[in-house]
């Protein structure tokens, strides 16, 4: 079968019907060395900017696949969903090709909040011009449930213009069990150590984790450690809206006294993250302050001597999440992510999702006091046998996040197009 594939970046669509005998006579990408990488892999020159390909210029071809930019759509962004001036109106170049072209397949991949973005209109504007001419139907899919160590949830989208008889998405009933050390290269050269700096502030972690009653499960919410002390009011309006004034009688971050301060150093002295301009606080940030004042108040005795081990921590790492219940209480057992959230703790069983992260957000092997490489997390995306990468290893780790998995595709692609009719 010939396919076409646009957004292409590292090839993500281009690898799985390769491997099923398929031939690409089109792709398009629009960053220069993403450009020039896929004709070094794939022997195919992309065009450029889909906003300035004639459709009738397209060769004819059985499906169409199409990852479009999901930065208007992420939680992550500010979801400007369709009305993004600079990637909004990229799907509907998508459709003209469909119009013109008449593709007899389609598969489209971008984030899960697609589907709920603006209340379900931005889904509704995306399926209603497909449905004109397509049979479509679509599904979140991530990469562990096809035997791959990656939690990465996608909405999917597959259409035939000859109607979807037959075709069931390729859900297992059963996961297969998995493990990180699938993907692992034994002590990689190219691996980047974790800084002493950061060997020491999770040496710290560990310690309070250590020292709490091990009969009491670790906290299922984020840790938050600028609360301990703290007892700022977060009922009503915020300290913004109060220009931070009649705040003098409470505590802030770890229980400094806001006591005869200036308005600029009650901010200073509350924590980032209640310094919002917003006009209360919302429901989940409450939820997440008042457990841990409790958390505090309970143990105390063990966190007061802990604490001022902390206390020029950059903000991030003064925030710990545990997302692994009943796991080992060995921070150097797990893997990790630094994110702006706190220090993610996680089983060693499947990554967390790659996204267009920086190297600060890359998975770590605390047991081995490194990041992933980039080798390691192409496995991740089912794109271990690329020969050619980005020069650097942040725009590596970049295009990994941006791109589809081509383990997930191929199960799709075999769903969809090797059905009985």
């Amino acid at each position: 079968m010939k396919f076409i594939e646009l957004f292409a970046g590292l090839g993500g669509f281009h690898q799985a019907p390769r491997q099923r005998g398929g031939w690409c006579v089109f792709a398009s990408e629009l960053n220069p060395e993403l450009s020039s990488l896929y004709e070094k892999n794939f022997g195919i020159p992309p065009m450029g900017d889909i906003r300035k390909i004639n459709p009738s210029s397209i060769p004819d071809h059985d499906i169409l696949c199409a990852g479009f930019p999901c930065q208007p759509f992420s939680k992550a962004g500010k979801q400007k969903g369709l009305e993004c001036p600079q990637w909004g109106d990229l799907f509907y170049y998508i459709v003209k090709i469909l119009k013109t072209k008449k593709s007899r397949y389609l598969i489209i991949e971008n984030v899960p909040n697609l589907v709920k973005h603006d209340s379900g209109k931005t889904w509704e504007a995306i399926c209603t011009p497909l449905r004109g001419n397509y049979d479509i139907s679509f599904e979140k899919l991530s990469p562990h449930m096809f035997g791959i160590p990656q939690k990465r949830e996608r909405t999917f989208i597959v259409g035939d213009r000859q109607g979807q008889q037959g075709f069931k998405w390729p859900i297992p009933e059963k996961l297969p069990k998995l493990s990180i050390n699938s993907v692992l290269d034994d002590a990689p050269e190219e691996a980047h150590a974790l800084s002493e700096d950061h060997i020491h502030y999770l040496e710290v972690w560990q310690e309070l984790i250590t020292a709490l009653p091990a009969n009491e499960n670790l906290p299922s919410f984020p840790i938050w450690a600028m609360e301990f002390g703290a007892n700022y009011p977060i009922d009503g309006i915020t300290p913004y809206k109060q220009r931070y004034m009649q705040l003098e009688a409470y505590k802030g971050r770890f229980g400094h006294s806001l006591h005869n301060l200036s308005p600029e150093a009650v901010a200073y002295n509350l924590p980032p993250y209640a310094r919002t301009k917003l006009d209360t606080f919302p429901k989940w940030k409450i939820n997440f302050i008042q457990k841990n004042r409790t958390f505090y108040v309970r143990h105390q005795d063990i966190i007061d001597s802990w604490l001022p081990k902390i206390l020029n921590f950059p903000p991030s790492f003064q925030k710990l999440e545990w997302n692994y219940k009943d796991g080992d209480r060995d921070i150097w057992k797990h893997l990790l992510q630094f994110r702006a959230s706190g220090i993610r703790v996680r089983k060693a069983e499947t990554a967390p999702s790659l996204i267009a992260m920086t190297t600060s957000q890359v998975p770590i092997l605390a047991w081995q006091k490194r990041y992933m490489t980039p080798k390691e997390c192409s496995r991740l995306q089912g794109m271990g046998s690329l020969k050619n990468l980005p020069e650097s290893k942040i725009n590596t780790y970049r295009a990994f996040g941006n791109a589809v998995n081509v383990d997930v595709v191929l199960n799709i692609l075999d769903a969809l197009v090797r059905r009985v009719p």
